[in-house]
């Protein structure tokens, strides 16, 4: 259910804003997308898990404040991450 530490690394890598990048918005909805895609895979198979479900919940509901963080901040750069995610909205 988790991404290993190579995945990890590799989202760091391609969307980071700078080199070292870690902490910034797109590092972290790019990490949570993964994530939530990763859950979203293993409900198809555990259909009634819903301790995780509550998890993925939560976890759209941070890359909903994160998005909304970056789109109040600079429009064209929330219009690119999504685009770059292939999230609808």
């Amino acid at each position: 259910m988790s991404i290993t530490a190579e995945r990890k690394t590799a989202l760091m890598k391609e969307y980071a804003t700078k080199p070292n990048d870690t902490g910034s918005p797109e590092v972290q909805v790019a990490i949570l997308t993964e994530r939530i895609a990763n859950l979203t895979g293993h409900f198809k198979t555990h259909v009634k898990d819903n301790h995780s479900r509550r998890g993925l919940l939560q976890l759209v509901s941070l890359r909903r404040s994160l998005l909304d963080y970056v789109k109040k901040h600079d429009e064209a750069r929330y219009r690119s991450l999504i685009e770059r995610l292939g999230i609808r909205r």
